[in-house]
């Protein structure tokens, strides 16, 4: 009885506040990107279930979340899948306008268009006013800038080799790039889209996150196993966070995607094929702990909103991961297919 009369509360409270003309808040949504099956797939993440599949183009990465929740971003790339150590020589010629930044509309989670956005996207940033995107092309080295309503590109910076992740400065003046290749941060002014400075980093860089404060920022380097701390008004390196796992992979913690704790005290860092979750203290900036056995190379990650629940996408286990941070274990595995690369949170 107690469940039951729990349940009619519920629904008696969503048809009261309907009535009086109260916005019921909606339900969370977890989209995450297929990069081999070319979908964005939409999961409940209470119910643990796929609750749409849409259809977005060729290898879809990296992926966010309008300002005002309407619309759901998609790096889209006609270049073939390859990767370190792959000879590009025998891949199959690349697909040029399969390349753009695909548009979602939320409400009838349907691709509504795809905007030019420079060769082969691989990931982006939208400014807090929601109005630029900033897109990472991976083969040309640059930034493109686009507006996020028509699609039209603004502009474009030439940045480090394999450019891969993209971050814009809280205040909305600055934009980050990471170069794989490289092994840098590209600093580019915003508005100007002018280069500013390169920071140097680890082997491989792959995102940047920033803490609370707004300058302090964190840069995860795959082939380190490494964390580099910079300082986003200065541009200059402040020291490197070495990450471990309680349960040691063969291949090590190899950090890649990244995002900060609700209360700001905590970074989580997927650690790739290292199978796991490092969480860093920040004003320590050191690791307290690993939560292992997440997924298979795990790689986009994001927070509920709440700040309860960590969300993973696992390339090879081809699934997502529902992290409990309170017990440290995953409560729930969805099952994507293809290969999960990016992850977003409709709040």
């Amino acid at each position: 009885m107690r469940t039951r009369f729990g349940r009619w509360s519920l629904v008696v409270l969503a048809i009261a506040g309907c009535a009086h003309g109260e916005k019921v808040p909606a339900a969370p949504v977890v989209y995450v990107t297929d990069e081999e099956g070319g979908f964005v797939v939409a999961v409940d993440p209470v119910r643990a279930e796929v609750i749409a599949r849409i259809p977005v183009g060729k290898r879809p990465r990296g992926t966010k979340v309008s300002r005002d929740g309407t619309r759901l971003f998609v790096a889209l790339s006609g270049s073939p899948r390859g990767g370190p150590g792959i000879d590009e020589a025998h891949l199959p010629p690349p697909d040029r306008a399969a390349d753009g930044i695909g548009v979602v509309d939320l409400a009838t989670r349907k691709l509504v268009g795809t905007f030019q956005s420079g060769q082969d996207p691989e990931t982006f940033d939208v400014s807090p006013d929601g109005k630029t995107l900033f897109v990472s092309n991976e083969e040309t080295a640059e930034m493109t800038a686009l507006d996020a309503s028509s699609g039209a590109i603004r502009g474009k910076a030439s940045v480090g080799r394999e450019p891969e992740g993209v971050t814009v400065r809280p205040d909305g003046k600055v934009v980050f790039v990471t170069s794989e290749q490289d092994g840098e941060v590209t600093v580019v002014d915003a508005g100007a889209l002018v280069v500013l400075a390169q920071i140097p980093t680890g082997h491989r860089p792959r995102s940047v996150v920033f803490a609370k404060d707004g300058v302090t920022a964190f840069v995860t380097n795959e082939f380190d196993a490494t964390l580099t701390v910079f300082d986003a008004v200065t541009f200059k390196a402040q020291g490197t966070i070495v990450l471990h796992e309680d349960s040691p992979m063969p291949t090590g913690p190899r950090p890649m995607g990244a995002v900060l704790s609700a209360d700001g005290k905590e970074l989580y860092v997927t650690c790739g094929r290292g199978g796991s979750v490092a969480v860093i203290d920040v004003a320590t900036r050191t690791q307290v702990r690993s939560l292992d056995g997440v997924g298979d190379r795990p790689w986009g990650i994001a927070l509920s909103a709440d700040g309860s629940r960590l969300y993973t996408a696992n390339g090879t286990s081809h699934d997502l991961s529902v992290v409990n941070l309170a017990t440290g274990n995953v409560d729930k595995r969805v099952f994507i297919g293809g290969l999960p690369w990016g992850v977003a949170v409709r709040l």
